[in-house]
């Protein structure tokens, strides 16, 4: 069972794996990130960062719609970490099981629009974010588990 689809650059730190793993209740992280999977570095990195008893799994983009799909990972309490606005899009629209996607951290770049203290989006992805919407799929916008939620389109 998927919990939540997170966007946040840093992909698993301490606020990630810490208050959302817990908070969720998940068992397992699934990283899905087409650049870590062929990062030895930043896959032990993250290995040194998940919780204890928690399961990671680190997979590219298509793999992890794959396995989504296939119905591999529904014994899991899962919880996915993307990095990009677009990731998250690719999964949500591809894996009816993705129903909600959390925003993060978005970090700003050259021509971005700040819509929370902590995400900034460009164009296209004001349009991934809206398309996920009417898709049905819950975007919300937070920090830390405890935080108010923020609809993502209301905030665009």
């Amino acid at each position: 069972m998927v919990l939540m689809t997170r966007v946040d650059c840093r992909l698993l730190h301490g606020q990630t794996a810490v208050s959302w793993t817990s908070g969720l209740g998940a068992d397992c992280i699934l990283i899905a990130n087409d650049a870590v999977v062929d990062d030895n570095l930043r896959k032990t990195t993250m290995k040194l960062a998940k919780p204890a008893g928690t399961k990671l799994v680190i997979k590219n983009i298509e793999d992890s719609i794959t396995a989504l799909n296939s119905g591999v990972t529904d014994k899991y309490k899962l919880f996915i970490v993307v990095e990009s606005i677009e990731d998250a899009a690719k999964l949500a629209l591809a894996v009816t099981a993705v129903d909600k996607v959390n925003l993060g951290l978005v970090k700003t770049r050259e021509g971005t629009k700040n819509i929370s203290k902590s995400v900034n989006i460009l164009p296209e992805e004001e349009t991934l974010i809206r398309k996920m919407a009417e898709a049905g799929i819950e975007v919300e916008i937070r920090q830390v588990p405890n935080d108010k939620k923020i609809d993502a389109v209301r905030a665009l």
